[in-house]
């Protein structure tokens, strides 16, 4: 499923792409991934596309208001400032679940196989949504229900200070890998790099957060964000189905050091990396870099905290 890296190459894409192009219609195909495909269809057309942005691991194309007053040129609509952002009085969420792909395509061009979603754009293109397993979500939302929607994510790892970090952290009896995957915790991070992010910082995935020092949540908040800023500067990890706005897959996954790497050399130390079954998701960890979490002694008393049981599979 496609995590931040992958997400903000797409909404890149897309922005220098389509923002600043109005919508003149919309045409649905199957519509069971669609939070309610009729107000897509009426609320669409005749709106300019501000800007296309990314939320977490949703993308929100920013639109003009319905009568085009508050629409911008194509130019203007690059600009990220303050007025466009106040112009935007709805979005289109798009998630982009397991198969998705959201890109323009020339109008002429025969539809690909599941094109579930084509909107006609005023420069005689088509954005099409493309998505064979339809694991995906899309929704029309006004300003009210966008920012009720928007609420229940947390911070972005990206800007997260130091100290928000530690503190999303203290005193959660969680795995950290389980705090990492909560988007309520932090917006954006999936399997993948939770994984490269704790093999880095050298964490091991069942920690509890309470027992993460201050030390360890710099370390590891650090550790996050070079690895989702590399990945973005690679266009993401193509797995199995990801391509960018222009079609193309990601090279995030040459790079990776841990995810997917069960029996393979650890690039840091040689040990073989191994995966456990942590918070229900396959863990990809170092043995040796990545220590299992010790239990500790209660003050007074003989009574071990549980660790909790970790799955080993390979």
């Amino acid at each position: 499923m496609p995590e931040l890296p992958e997400v903000e190459t797409v909404a890149r894409g897309l922005q220098q792409a389509i923002a600043g192009r109005r919508i003149l219609s919309v045409t649905m195909g199957k519509t069971d991934f669609i939070d309610d495909p009729a107000a897509i269809e009426q609320q669409l057309p005749g709106r300019r596309i501000e800007r296309v942005e990314r939320y977490g691991k949703f993308m929100l194309l920013r639109l003009s208001e319905a009568n085009g007053t508050a629409s911008c040129s194509e130019g203007v609509a690059k600009d990220f400032g303050s007025e466009t952002r106040e112009s935007a009085s709805a979005a289109l969420l798009v998630h982009l679940g397991m198969t998705g792909n959201l890109a323009p395509s020339l109008a002429a061009r025969p539809h690909e196989k599941h094109t579930h979603v084509t909107f006609l754009l005023d420069d005689g293109r088509e954005l099409r949504y493309t998505d064979p397993r339809r694991f995906g979500r899309m929704a029309y939302l006004e300003r009210a229900p966008l920012g009720v929607e928007l609420e229940r994510f947390g911070a972005d790892p990206l800007e997260i200070t130091s100290e928000e970090f530690a503190e999303q952290f203290r005193g959660r009896r969680a795995r950290i890998k389980a705090l990492l995957l909560d988007q309520s915790v932090l917006r954006g991070v999936g399997n993948i790099y939770a994984d490269e992010s704790l093999w880095l910082a050298k964490i091991h995935p069942a920690m509890l957060g309470a027992n993460l020092s201050v030390q360890k949540a710099e370390a590891l908040r650090r550790a996050l964000q070079a690895i989702l800023r590399n990945a973005i500067a690679l266009r993401g990890s193509s797995i199995s189905d990801f391509l960018d706005a222009e079609g193309q897959p990601g090279e995030y996954q040459r790079h990776h050091r841990a995810y997917g790497r069960e029996g393979k050399k650890c690039f840091r130390c040689g040990a073989m990396i191994r995966r456990v079954i942590v918070a229900g998701r396959s863990s990809y960890f170092c043995p040796a870099c990545q220590h299992v979490p010790r239990a500790k002694r209660r003050t007074g008393r003989s009574v071990k905290r549980a660790v909790g049981k970790i799955t080993s599979k390979g």
